[in-house]
């Protein structure tokens, strides 16, 4: 829970993915490709795609995922994504890259946020009108790349892939990469699971040390120095009709009180969820500083630069901080860091615009990759290196950055809540596979499981 340091992410390995389970066997998606760039060597790629629903579903393209492969350039000095225009808005489609191993080494995968709909039989989304470019703007030679073919109209073209949830639809993907199935299963009823719907009379409530909890106190960072980590300012009011955690911290201008509420390190592969009510202004006072509000996990630090350190954030900053001006989301994983001199070693990706309110946050630990959603839809894939190696700690808390208050003395706080926290061991559980889980356990009654 430190600054972010900025790092690439333009390369994020990522394995081959399965073929078509039975559960989308109706889905039928096939790609048609075009280029608007035919030459063999271009100092950008423009791979311009249309999905066809030739099936009997409709599908949810925040599920869907397409993929240009090609092999890079040396030297490597990453790649940029962009959308020129798009029928279902360039706000809502999204681009990463990726390595694999043989001559096709890289690709791009093209995948959409729930604001571009769904994809109905018989349908197709219209032009995505797509470009990379190397970061320096050298040459980039086509020709021998996997998924080119210089035509300039639109047909079906199998060397560009389609993948729904993690399963092959459509395409057949270069070799030198083995299939990994990345598909998610149902909860099973029995495996370890752990659910707390914060049902406590207070922060002294004994069931919370009892179920592995501990609220935050004393002194330490992160945040303003000197601050005090204050457990009275942890809540359990009724908000919205049901029972949140509240986190809520105080400063005036020099000395803070800051809260924080972590669970015992065990958790490590699976996946994890919580609904968090993020807020931008203070509840009282002025507005303006730089606020932290979170939702993580993390290993203790051993020793600068641990190699087994690990660190999985959801970070929103609603008044900026770190170098930026307004509201920001990050989502962060760490390989490690130290502190003197600072180094930080990890990967993040963000996103600039107000989450205040309810919003469901979820990330997956699982093949090597760590996958963040918010809302249901894929904000985050970050793996190599940064994948952890170790259990961590669930954590949530809310702090100012160090040299982030703003100038006045006049008493200010900030609230934070939380409706529920889950993590499902050893599975990977799509956002809507959660909420079910969630709305299981509450229409049994059900106010806390633990049997990781």
């Amino acid at each position: 829970m430190r600054a972010l340091i900025a790092v690439s992410c333009a390369a994020l390995t990522v394995a081959a993915l399965a073929v078509a389970p039975t559960a989308f066997a109706a889905d039928a998606l096939t790609a048609q490709y075009r280029t608007s760039a035919s030459g063999a060597t271009t100092d950008q790629v423009e791979p311009w795609f249309k999905l066809v629903n030739s099936g009997t579903t409709t599908v949810p393209l925040a599920e869907v995922k397409i993929r240009y492969y090609f092999r890079g350039e040396a030297p490597d000095v990453g790649y940029r994504f962009a959308c020129s225009w798009a029928v279902r808005g360039c706000g809502n489609v999204t681009g990463t890259f990726g390595n694999l191993s043989g001559d096709a080494d890289r690709y791009l995968e093209v995948g959409f946020t729930s604001g571009a709909g769904t994809l109905a039989a018989g349908q197709d989304t219209g032009d995505l009108q797509l470009r990379f470019y190397r970061t320096n703007w050298g040459p980039i030679t086509q020709s021998d790349d996997y998924s080119f073919r210089g035509e300039s109209t639109y047909s079906a073209w199998s060397k560009v892939t389609v993948h729904r949830g993690g399963a092959l639809l459509w395409g057949t993907p270069p070799g030198g990469s083995p299939p990994t199935s990345t598909t998610s299963n149902p909860p099973d009823p029995n495996g370890p699971k752990m659910f707390d719907d914060f049902s406590y009379s207070s922060s002294s409530d004994s069931r919370i040390s009892q179920r592995g909890w501990t609220v935050r106190s004393g002194g330490g960072g992160p945040g303003v120095p000197g601050a005090e980590w204050d457990p009275s300012r942890v809540t359990f009011p009724t908000v919205d009709g049901q029972k949140v955690m509240r986190l809520d911290s105080w400063n005036n201008g020099s000395a803070a009180r800051q809260t924080e509420l972590y669970h015992q390190r065990k958790f490590f592969e699976g996946t994890y969820a919580a609904r968090v009510k993020f807020s931008d202004t203070p509840v009282f006072g002025p507005d303006g500083d730089h606020v932290v509000q979170t939702f993580f996990t993390i290993t203790p630090l051993n020793a600068p630069m641990d190699p087994n350190y690990g660190e999985i954030d959801f970070e929103y900053l609603p008044n900026g901080g770190w170098g930026e001006p307004a509201n920001i989301m990050y989502e962060t994983t760490w390989e490690t860091y130290q502190n003197e001199p600072w180094v930080a070693d990890n990967i993040h990706n963000e996103q600039r615009q107000s989450y205040a309110g309810w919003h469901d946050l979820v990330f997956q630990v699982a093949n090597g990759r760590v996958k963040y959603y918010i809302d249901g839809a894929l904000v985050a894939d970050h793996g190599d290196r940064y994948y952890p190696e170790t259990p961590m700690s669930i954590n949530f808390n809310l702090w100012f950055i160090s040299g982030g208050l703003q100038g006045s003395s006049t008493e200010r706080a900030y609230q934070q809540e939380v409706d529920y926290v889950y993590f499902a061991k050893d599975q990977v559980l799509s956002p809507a596979q959660v909420r079910t889980a969630v709305q299981n356990y509450r229409s049994s009654g059900v106010e806390h499981v633990d049997n990781v």
